[in-house]
């Protein structure tokens, strides 16, 4: 079952930006559109909200995206993520094959 997750990320003083910056210019952004199952990856910037950045990350599976959080990368965006002193908020929706 396909899913996707769209992630809020709220910070201040344009550190939400400063984060999907970091991240790609870190590599880590293409380092999880690379791994096994990643469907979809994007930033994607508000209009109403210039203190929020939205992640649009698609999986294959429920599989894909657990590995996914048991990679080492997910150290690196927890540590951005504090780094810059975000808030998220989390939707998830899926899909029937």
């Amino acid at each position: 079952m396909a899913l996707t997750v769209n992630i809020y990320y709220t910070g201040e003083n344009g550190n939400a930006r400063k984060f999907a910056e970091e991240m790609k210019a870190s590599g880590l952004v293409e380092r999880i559109r690379a791994e096994e199952g990643n469907l979809r990856y994007e930033y994607f910037l508000p209009m109403d909200d210039s203190e929020t950045v939205l992640l649009i990350d698609a999986w294959e599976s429920e599989e894909a995206l657990d590995f996914h959080h048991r990679s080492p990368m997910m150290e690196g965006i927890a540590a951005l993520r504090e780094k810059y002193r975000l808030k998220m908020r989390v939707q998830k929706f899926t899909e029937a094959k």
